[in-house]
């Protein structure tokens, strides 16, 4: 078993699940996290304590980060304790959803410093992170490809999309604008169902049964909204930034995104009523509320 050492930065749901599956398959981790609980919670597993991002990158020559935003991305990596600043990191591995255009500002000020930048963001959730089978988007050089494979296939299924900067990224947008319009578009289904009298566990049985079948009707509507658990485990302000993401670039590329914009809309309206931290299916109570129904475990709402 390989005990290369490598860096992770960010050990919160998603992270700290990976970061679990590379020290499982036999590799020494240094990690940091602004959370002492969850990097105490990793460290107890045999990782290495750092106390910045500069320090991880310090101790390994492969440095991974799992954070929630571009700006702290970038702040990971170029900030004034940075990635950037360390003095072994040779790749550093975003599995975080960046966007394009962050992805290629650090690849470009990383390159400076001989440290290659390899966009590898995930799909799956938890359960996903949990079992090891994301979907891993990668581009970079197809040397470094090369280099990382048998680390990332680990997390999961690789899709190895390009090789600029950037390009991993935009692949994961696209993926999180299906995603979030299938639960959108599948809210509003079920509702309207549970309006006209229908049972809603029998309506998602018949789109899953048929045309109508999507990740919504398979993971989410029974799961999640029917039985009123509300926890897919992925949040709502997080897909709502994602959104924003695709529909900036897009806007970039001169791509329409008519139905895009819609979904972006009900993501912001939702996450203002339920909260920044809800579950992403909570996107299905802005739609009951404005219906005047709720969905229910059994029976007709």
């Amino acid at each position: 078993m390989s005990k290369q050492s490598l860096g992770f930065i960010g050990v919160g749901r998603m992270g700290a699940r990976m970061a679990r599956r590379l020290i499982d398959a036999g590799y020494q981790l240094t990690v940091y996290d602004t959370s002492d609980a969850a990097v105490n919670d990793i460290v107890k597993l045999g990782a290495a304590r750092a106390d910045s991002p500069q320090a991880v990158a310090s101790a390994a020559e492969i440095v991974f980060a799992s954070v929630p935003t571009p700006p702290i991305v970038e702040e990971v990596a170029l900030g004034p304790n940075g990635v950037i600043r360390g003095t072994r990191a040779k790749i550093f591995i975003d599995v975080s959803t960046t966007g394009a255009t962050v992805a290629r500002r650090v690849a470009e000020a990383l390159r400076t410093k001989g440290i290659t930048a390899v966009d590898a963001p995930v799909s799956g959730g938890i359960s996903g992170a949990e079992k090891g089978t994301l979907a891993v988007m990668v581009s970079c050089p197809e040397e470094t490809y090369d280099t990382i494979k048998p680390i990332l296939e680990v997390l999961g299924k690789l899709f190895f999309v390009g090789t600029q900067p950037g390009q991993g990224q935009t692949m994961k947008l696209l993926n999180n604008l299906l995603s979030a319009t299938a639960m959108a578009i599948t809210s509003e289904a079920v509702t309207m169902g549970v309006k006209a009298g229908l049972d809603p566990a029998q309506v998602v049985d018949v789109f899953n049964a048929g045309t109508a079948r999507n990740s919504a009707t398979q993971d989410k509507m029974k799961q999640h909204v029917i039985s009123r658990t509300f926890s897919y485990g992925f949040g709502i302000g997080l897909l709502n930034k994602d959104i924003r993401l695709c529909m900036s670039e897009a806007d970039a590329f001169g791509v329409p995104m008519i139905v895009g914009s819609a979904v972006r809309q009900l993501l912001s309206i939702a996450t203002a009523s339920e909260g920044f931290d809800a579950d992403m299916t909570a996107m299905a109570k802005t739609v009951e509320a404005w219906a005047g129904v709720t969905i229910g475990k059994s029976g007709r709402g």
